[in-house]
């Protein structure tokens, strides 16, 4: 069943006619996963869109200031920044009901000879869904975000460098309808307008933070649910923008609050069903604790959890292989703040059913299982965490690899589990030289990515902080 706010492009025709489109944003996303593209009149885009568009091969090279990097094997000023080719992926073609007569369409980019671009996030996560339909399985996944947002707007924000904005709430209202209530004009219309874009919403809550919120999206098939992320962030920026207001992604927005994360679902489904539904049981330690516990929830419904052998194997790649991909969960500087014990981020790499100290959590029953990893911040990139997940799941499938014993308590206190990397260098470093990403992702992708990763940790330890100035200034 087509979304609401999904267009063919005979739809968008009928649209343009009536002039309820005027604008069409074509758009990918980079590294950070900010979109980026052009805004076409509706009716040269329609007459020019077997063509698509082009843009300077630069974005796939630039720091967050837009500034050009050096170094980098695919685009340089060697090379003379040419162009590459925007060619829009019309199943992605929807209204962008937040902005006024506009719709939106992203795209694949592809190079001179019309190949797809290694290096382009959606490409890296189209990769992977390919070779795990080669193999027999489609796969579904959702994100769930978490923001914060502000009473003050990003030109304030802005220049009061960042600090003592305005929160929207002042109490933690994790799960409170009373606070909730105070951002209902901001989160109502952001519910409306993702309606009426083509990401379904289910629900929104108050998170753990001050004015620290989370919307929840129907889950999709791998690639539509990255999409549909993209979209979310932008539509919450913008029209937070539009309203005066401000909501920031960071994974770690103070050292005093809660970070944000993006936890992520994934299953994997053959012939119409759920692959990682069987008869087995998942671990030992848990299936003692079902037999000694009351089954609550969604797993009263069909008795104590059972699992088969694909869902073993591709938990057991997705948890061998973290510290390699870590850099496609927490890709900033940033990122790392928010692995703090107690702070219901994980810290440590283990898995569990419905434990929100663990990495890793086992949720739902039947076709509704599925593996939630808690270990993606806010800031992640869509296309590059979902990428990272089913290529580890897909090496666990291909090598039969088994998942730990499943593990009961606070993993917070299980000082005996690998932690997960602790810096973005570290993290940097373990991809850079890991023979498992090479393989998955190829070697252009893991030294364009290396590098990326390289630049943003020298940014960081080039600047100066504030917590430098007041610990140093007059004190030292």
């Amino acid at each position: 069943m087509k979304e609401r706010g999904k267009l063919t492009v005979e739809a968008l025709r009928k649209a343009v006619g009536k002039e309820h489109i005027e604008t069409v944003v074509v758009a990918f996303t980079d590294h950070y996963g900010r979109l980026m593209g052009k805004r076409f009149d509706a009716d040269f885009f329609l007459a020019s869109m077997a063509e698509g568009t082009h843009a300077c091969d630069y974005l796939l090279t630039t720091d967050m200031e837009m500034e050009p990097v050096p170094g980098y094997e695919f685009a340089s000023w060697e090379l003379g920044y040419g162009d590459f080719h925007l060619v829009p992926d019309f199943s992605t073609l929807r209204r962008a009901d937040w902005l006024k007569r506009t719709a939106l369409v992203l795209c694949h980019l592809h190079d001179r000879s019309e190949n797809r671009i290694a290096v382009a996030p959606r490409s890296i996560l189209k990769e992977q869904v390919e070779k795990l339909a080669a193999d027999g399985f489609a796969s579904f996944a959702a994100s769930e975000l978490e923001y914060y947002a502000f009473n003050t707007s990003y030109e304030e924000a802005q220049q009061g460098k960042y600090q003592d904005q305005k929160p929207a709430g002042w109490y933690l209202e994790d799960y409170h309808i009373l606070q909730g209530s105070r951002t209902e004009a901001f989160t109502s219309a952001a519910r409306k307008h993702l309606k009426k874009s083509a990401v379904p919403v289910e629900n929104s809550k108050g998170e753990w933070g001050l004015g620290q919120h989370e919307l929840n999206v129907r889950y999709a098939e791998t690639l539509e649910m990255a999409d549909r992320h993209v979209v979310y962030k932008q539509c919450l920026k913008e029209l937070a923008d539009k309203m005066g207001l401000s909501v920031t992604f960071m994974a770690k927005y103070r050292t005093d609050q809660a970070g944000s994360s993006c936890h992520i679902h994934v299953s994997l489904w053959q012939n119409g069903k759920n692959a990682f539904v069987g008869d087995e049981d998942p671990g030992r330690a848990n299936t003692e604790r079902l037999k000694s516990e009351p089954v609550k929830g969604e797993q009263a419904k069909t008795g104590p959890l059972k699992v088969s052998k694909v869902f073993k194997h591709f938990l057991g790649g997705w948890l061998k292989y973290v510290p390699d991909v870590m850099v496609f969960y927490a890709p900033t500087v940033n990122s790392y703040k928010r692995f703090v014990d107690g702070s219901w981020a994980p810290t440590r790499i283990a898995w569990s059913a419905d434990n929100r100290t663990a990495g890793f959590r086992v949720v739902g029953s039947g076709n509704g299982l599925r593996i939630e990893c808690r270990i993606p911040g806010a800031d992640c990139n869509p296309y590059l965490a979902f990428a990272a997940a089913l290529a580890s799941g897909l090496k666990g499938l291909q090598d039969e690899i088994m998942p730990p014993e499943c593990f009961e308590g606070d993993i917070y206190e299980a000082r005996h589990l690998p932690h997960v990397p602790k810096t973005l260098k570290e993290a940097r470093d373990l991809f850079a030289a890991s023979a498992f990403a090479e393989q998955a992702f190829g070697r252009e992708v893991v030294a364009h990515y290396a590098h990326f990763y390289a630049q943003e940790v020298e940014a960081f330890e080039k600047a100066v902080t504030d917590w430098e100035q007041r610990r140093y200034f007059e004190r030292i």
